[in-house]
């Protein structure tokens, strides 16, 4: 059990894990504003042997070197690579601080994003033209989709059960998804022979750049459901200067222009709403976190 634990930013577990938590501690602290600086984060751990972060917050080597009584820390957001996490994990590392995340907890949401903002695009839906003039259904159309992992395998699956013909590029091929009739195309391949593509990657995956926007060409929709951008802004806004290009995405961190000019084009959609932040993702998230902290304590 720890003496103390402590979340130093809203952490989004649901009510019922909230009070799960003091069965594993002596004393819980949560905190439901994002602190400021490395200062703040430092007050709020204090003495604590256990934390728990979002992806809002930091918890650089600085926070650890001034929090010696840390053991514990749990991410209540994904973790996917090491060298992307929002906690100095090579370091905790140093110090003995186990560091546990989670991951897989919001992909429906987004298949359901990805889905609704697909169909809307071709019908014309949100009081817009059909984009091939007439209202136009899934069936038949062309898509692309880079990236196989658990969301982009869930998007692939649900369009290719809407009859889309859907062909897939990731860094390792994917026999069960090609078993089904998902085909496997090199990247520049994919681009240039889809009318749709989407971008389902991981953290700090920049796998789009000038060649690749190049052979995507004009005439094309983008959509990016990423966990950030998957490329450089200027390389997108180029390529949304060429004639009948589309850009969506649920966020403003899929864009990641910080001057906001991209998401002022008349040709880029975005919500402005995470897909992935449903009550079923929150309860799972819930579920993962809990699990972690039991894990350690065993």
């Amino acid at each position: 059990m720890f003496r103390k634990l402590v979340a130093v930013d809203p952490v989004n577990l649901v009510p019922e894990a909230e009070k799960k938590l003091y069965d594993y501690a002596e004393e819980v602290i949560l905190y439901q504003d994002i602190p400021s600086d490395d200062g703040e984060i430092i007050r709020r751990i204090g003495d604590a042997d256990a934390v728990l972060v979002c992806y809002t917050t930091t918890i650089s080597r600085h926070v650890l070197e001034h929090c010696p009584n840390v053991v514990y820390v749990g991410m209540c957001c994904s973790l996917y690579q090491e060298e992307s996490a929002n906690v100095d994990i090579a370091y905790a590392r140093t110090r003995g601080i186990t560091v546990l995340g989670i991951r897989d907890y919001g992909d429906r949401g987004v298949v359901e994003y990805a889905l609704h903002e697909l169909i809307g695009f071709l019908h014309g839906y949100d009081g817009r033209a059909p984009w091939k003039g007439l209202p136009y259904e899934i069936t038949d159309l062309k898509v692309g989709i880079v990236g196989l992992g658990v969301s982009g395998g869930m998007v692939a699956a649900a369009l290719q059960f809407m009859g889309a013909r859907v062909s897939y590029y990731s860094r390792s091929r994917k026999p069960e998804y090609e078993e089904r009739g998902i085909a496997y195309q090199p990247l520049l391949e994919l681009l240039r022979e889809n009318e749709v593509v989407f971008t389902c990657l991981n953290k700090n995956v920049l796998l789009l750049g000038p060649e690749e926007f190049e052979a995507l060409g004009e005439n094309k929709a983008l959509f990016n459901t990423s966990i950030g951008p998957a490329f450089r802004p200027e390389d997108l806004r180029a390529w949304l200067q060429k004639p009948g290009t589309y850009f969506f995405c649920d966020t403003s961190g899929a864009i990641g222009d910080p001057s906001g000019e991209i998401e002022a084009f008349a040709n880029v959609t975005c919500r402005g709403v995470s897909a992935g932040r449903t009550k079923q993702c929150f309860d799972l998230l819930s579920q993962k976190v809990l699990a972690n902290i039991e894990t350690f304590l065993l």
